[in-house]
């Protein structure tokens, strides 16, 4: 915010928006292909503390990936309807 304080989220008020800056945060990459990968422990590990971070930043699991363009080619990671 433009008095220094840190916000999580977007402030509702579009006038609230000028002079906020994102907050990057970098992590290390992977050269594995993650392409057609069907189970989670053929993940890089890399692509694994991603999945965690998303988690982590958001509060909310992620259930389900894509590792491709076809449909296919998606990983479910526990079952979104089991609460």
């Amino acid at each position: 915010m433009p008095d220094g304080r840190e916000v999580t989220t977007t402030p509702l008020a579009a006038d609230n928006w000028e002079g906020i800056e994102p907050i990057y945060e970098t992590m290390p990459g992977w050269s594995e292909t993650t392409f057609g990968v069907k189970e989670r422990s053929g993940l890089p590990q890399a692509a694994l503390n991603y999945i965690q971070r998303i988690e982590e930043l958001t509060g909310v699991p992620v259930d389900i990936i894509s590792t491709g363009p076809d449909r296919t080619e998606t990983m479910i990671l526990r079952d979104p309807f089991d609460a």
